[in-house]
C-alpha cells in the first residue's frame, strides 16, 4: 500500500492539555506519528514525503481568515511578554454571541471551542504538513489502483471551517474528500475513529455529493457532546447526506462491525465513485480513551470489510493514542486490507 507521510508532523509535541480541572497528558503526542511510520516501514510499505506546495485546497473547506489567524497565532501570542509559552485560550463565545473580535485573546476564543488544541511554535507546520499529506495522498487515489493512506498527524475530523476542536485545527478528511469529487463525482466518507465527526459532518451538511458516515460512542456519554445523534440526517440542501450510527460505552468487536456493516450499506445505496475512511484506533480496547473494547481482530474485520466494499479509497488517519497496542492495532487493519484486495475472485 502507498503510504504518504510528512516529517513535519512531529513538529506539534506539546505534553499536557488542559482537561477536567487540571492540567493532564496531552493524549496527542509526536510518538504516534513514529509509532506509525515505524510499523509501515516494517511491513514494506511503499512511503513516499508530501510535497508541501497545495495551500490552496485548505481553503476550499476552510475559512481563510481562520487559516490565516492558525498561521500566525503563535507569533502574534509570543510578542506578549506576560503570555505563557504555549497557546491556550481562555475565553469562548456561546450561542448568544455573534461577533466576532480582532484582539488577541477574543480572537482565538473566537476559533476555538475548548482548551484541546494548544498551539506551540510547531503546530502551524505540523497541522500544515498534515493537510498536504490528505492532498497528495488523495491526488495519488487512482479508479484502478491500490489503495492510498495518508497517515495524518494531527487528526482533523474534529475540526470546523473556521473551529480548532478536539486536537483537532484543519479538517484533513474533508480537504481530502473535496480534491477527490473534482475527478470521481460523489465521494462517501466512513469515520471509524471512537468519537464522533462533527467538523466533517458540519463541512458537508448540505452537500448531496458527499454522503458522511459515522460509527462512534454515543456523543452523549463523551466528545464532541454536541452532535453525532442518529436523527441527524443532512440539511435541507441534502437531506440523506448524513448517517451517525451512535454505539454503547463499551460496545465490543461483534456490533462495532455490524454498525459498519450498515454504514458500507448506506454507502452502496449511494453508489460513490470513491471511499475515504477516517481511520481511528481510539475505539481500541487498550487505547486510553476507553470508550469502545475493539480488538486487534476487530480491525482487522474492519479492515477486510472496507476492502471489500471494493471502491477507490483512501484511508486517513485520526485518532488512536499512545499504548502498547497503537501499531497493532493499524498493523492489523493494514494486512487485513491488503489480505482482501488480493483474496480470488
Amino acid at each position: 500500500m502507498l503510504v504518504v507521510h510528512h516529517p513535519d508532523q512531529a513538529l506539534h509535541d506539546p505534553d499536557t492539555v488542559f482537561r477536567t480541572g487540571k492540567f493532564i497528558a496531552q493524549p496527542d503526542r509526536a510518538e504516534r506519528y513514529r509509532i506509525f511510520l515505524d510499523i509501515v516501514r516494517h511491513d514494506r510499505h511503499e512511503i513516499v514525503e508530501a510535497p508541501l506546495n497545495r495551500p490552496e485546497a485548505i481553503t476550499e473547506v476552510h475559512d481563510p481568515a481562520y487559516v490565516t489567524f492558525l498561521k500566525d497565532v503563535y507569533g502574534r501570542w509570543t510578542a506578549n511578554p506576560d503570555f505563557g509559552p504555549v497557546v491556550i485560550p481562555n475565553v469562548h463565545p456561546t450561542h448568544r454571541m455573534f461577533r466576532k473580535p480582532t484582539e488577541l485573546l477574543g480572537e482565538l476564543g473566537w476559533y476555538s471551542n475548548s482548551t484541546s488544541c494548544p498551539i506551540t511554535e510547531g503546530t502551524w507546520p505540523a497541522i500544515f504538513a498534515s493537510t498536504q499529506v490528505a492532498v497528495h495522498a488523495a491526488e495519488r487515489v487512482s479508479a484502478a489502483g491500490a489503495p492510498v493512506y495518508a497517515m495524518c498527524r494531527p487528526p482533523g475530523h474534529h475540526a470546523y471551517p473556521d473551529l480548532m476542536t478536539g486536537v483537532c485545527y484543519l479538517n484533513n478528511a474533508a480537504i481530502a474528500a473535496q480534491q477527490l469529487t473534482k475527478r470521481f463525482g460523489k465521494v462517501a466518507i466512513i469515520d471509524i475513529d471512537v468519537h464522533h465527526c462533527n467538523g466533517t459532518q458540519f463541512i458537508f451538511w448540505d452537500r448531496p455529493d458527499v454522503l458522511v458516515c459515522s460509527v462512534h460512542v454515543d456523543p452523549s456519554l463523551t466528545a464532541p457532546f454536541y452532535a453525532g445523534y442518529a436523527d441527524e440526517t443532512g440539511g435541507a440542501g441534502a437531506p440523506d447526506s448524513n448517517f451517525n450510527l451512535p454505539l454503547p460505552w463499551a460496545t465490543p468487536d461483534a456490533p462495532w462491525l455490524a454498525a459498519i456493516d450498515a454504514a458500507l450499506a448506506r454507502i452502496r445505496s449511494f453508489a460513490p465513485g470513491a471511499l475515504v475512511v477516517s481511520l481511528g484506533f481510539d475505539a481500541g480496547e487498550s487505547d486510553p480513551t476507553g470508550a469502545l473494547k475493539i480488538t486487534d481482530a476487530g480491525f482487522a474485520a474492519a479492515g477486510g470489510m472496507l476492502a471489500a466494499a471494493n471502491y477507490p479509497t483512501l484511508l486517513v488517519q485520526e485518532g488512536g493514542y499512545l499504548s502498547p497496542a497503537l501499531g497493532g492495532y493499524l498493523r492489523s487493519f493494514l494486512r487485513a486490507f491488503e489480505s482482501q484486495l488480493q483474496a480470488p475472485g
